[in-house]
């Protein structure tokens, strides 16, 4: 049975960028809609004091976390400059391959945490 993926990051964005980080975040939201179509849901969000950024992603399957991976990979470096990834949370069912790339991306952007939580129980509508 295919289960969704719910994907949660969370970044400081570097003094003075903030304006930046809102263009990368608006053109890299606007790759991703139009290059993965079964992504259920991705949203940026920006703390009121403007020093913390979170992604929500919401995945039908692994196999749409793995393909976002790769086709965001290139543009997960524009970040680099921007921010300083805390943590990756993922869950579900990551497959071995998304979970390194998830290290490698966490790595890249700031030696994050990733942590896969297993669903124990619960529904979606």
């Amino acid at each position: 049975m295919l289960h969704k993926i719910y994907y949660v990051d969370r970044s400081d964005i570097l003094p003075g960028r903030l304006d930046d980080v809102k263009a990368a975040m608006l053109e890299l939201a606007a790759f991703v809609e139009a290059a993965e179509p079964q992504l259920l849901a991705y949203h940026f969000y920006v703390d009121e004091a403007g020093s913390t950024m979170s992604v929500v992603a919401v995945h039908p399957d692994a196999a749409s976390l793995e393909l976002h991976l790769e086709l965001g990979g290139p543009k997960f470096r524009a970040f680099v400059p921007l921010i300083r990834m805390r943590s990756i949370d993922v869950y579900g069912e990551p497959s071995p391959a998304a979970m390194d790339r998830l290290r490698a991306k966490a790595s890249l952007l700031g030696d994050a945490d990733v942590t896969a939580h297993a669903a124990v129980a619960g529904f979606t509508r």
